[in-house]
């Protein structure tokens, strides 16, 4: 069977009827064993497989769609079709990318393209400061289950990791900082923005000339406030995608104004107690 024909018979949703979690939950886990391109039934014949109403369906299949886990196209030759997810990158975490992609079930990878020990550019020298002259440059395009998914430059302070390129380079730099030199990134500026690919980067990431990609210039601190990294990522915008909480600040002022901290038994609560 092509990935363009549509699948058989899906199993019959066991929820309470219209549940539109719940439904998605299920299509989910039917959509895991499924390679990617692979057709859905339509819409009529999914509902009756499933037992739920196309209202209820629709919804679950648009959830799906805004997670990146099917794609549904129109006219001729249209249907719903299974999708890769996108990386979700949460900016509340500093992580790296071999973390993020384990946490979601991708198995990471390296492309070294060019590790050498340089002199740091004036743009560079100025985010790094006292850290020294000489960094370590550092271009990979990094992989999730193969494919390419970023093309990154990192510019690492030599004096602070001395041997840096005798080390093996197709994994976690952070990892290996913390690892080897017992140092690595405690806090992060990330500023990010949508860029087009160029010819050279569109090679790279298997894109076409022009593809949207996301770019991403970051200077991370170790804790004593160091720089230990100068970055600069290219993200496919088609299989990226960034995850940013807020909060409303009039609330978390209330909740802070109204802490209640517990008196001990038998005890007076006194500062310095």
């Amino acid at each position: 069977m092509s990935a363009e024909e549509p699948i058989g018979a899906f199993e019959p949703y066991r929820g309470s009827f219209g549940a539109t979690d719940g439904i998605r939950a299920s299509l989910l886990a039917s959509l895991r064993g499924l390679s990617e391109g692979t057709r859905l039934p339509s819409e009529r014949e999914l509902a009756r497989q499933l037992g739920v109403s196309r209202n209820a369906l629709r919804e679950a299949l648009a959830t799906l769609e805004r997670s990146g886990h099917v794609i549904r196209r129109v006219g001729r030759g249209g249907g719903t079709f299974v999708a890769v997810p996108k990386l979700e990158r949460d900016l509340r975490y500093i992580a790296s990318l071999p973390e993020y992609l384990r946490q979601q079930g991708h198995v990471p990878g390296a492309r070294v393209i060019s590790a050498q020990l340089v002199e740091a550019d004036e743009e560079t020298s100025a985010k790094l400061g006292k850290e020294g002259p000489l960094v370590y440059d550092l271009v990979r395009v990094r992989l999730s289950d193969g494919e390419p998914l970023s093309l990154e430059r990192s510019r690492l302070p030599a004096r602070r990791f001395p041997g840096l390129l005798e080390c093996p380079l197709g994994g976690s730099i952070y990892e290996l900082m913390r690892e080897q030199y017992h140092a690595g990134p405690q806090r992060a500026v990330e500023r990010i923005e949508a860029v087009e690919a160029s010819p050279e980067e569109a090679a790279a990431l298997d894109v076409e000339p022009g593809a949207p990609l996301l770019c991403v210039d970051r200077v991370a601190y170790d804790i004593d406030g160091r720089v230990v990294e100068v970055g600069h990522e290219l993200f496919r915008g088609d299989r990226t995608r960034v995850v940013v909480w807020v909060e409303d600040t009039d609330q978390r002022m209330r909740r802070e104004d109204h802490v209640v901290v517990p008196l001990t038994a038998g005890k007076d609560r006194r500062p310095g107690a």
